[in-house]
């Protein structure tokens, strides 16, 4: 694969891990919260087998503002997937707006 790629990949990975570790318990309300923390870490720890190889590759290509950069824009879109998707939450014309914005930061850091 190629050097440009294979980080992207594992972010996009380790986007989903830390996506569900951080608000895949909003589903369960119920649970004590001592469970959902020690669940949260147990789904972290793949996110981190992913994350840190990713940056270590992609910062042979990459600066770290961009790796930082690249990593913002993956969590935004595996967010909205899972916002609608799995908590079955609506994304609104503003917050549309808002990630574009956000893309157009984006564009501007990989200028040169």
């Amino acid at each position: 694969m190629s050097a440009y790629l294979t980080p992207i990949l594992l972010l996009i990975g380790s986007n989903i891990f830390m996506t569900f570790a951080w608000y895949g318990h909003l589903k369960y309300k119920a649970a004590p919260l001592i469970a959902v923390i020690a669940i949260s870490w147990l789904i972290a720890l793949p996110e981190y087998l992913l994350q840190v190889p990713a940056n270590r590759m992609g910062h042979a290509v990459y600066s770290a503002v961009q790796l930082k950069t690249i990593q913002e824009i993956i969590t935004l879109c595996v967010f909205v997937g899972f916002s609608v998707f799995y908590l079955g939450e609506a994304i609104r014309w503003n917050h549309l707006l808002g990630f574009a914005l956000i893309i157009a930061a984006a564009f501007l850091i990989f200028m040169d």
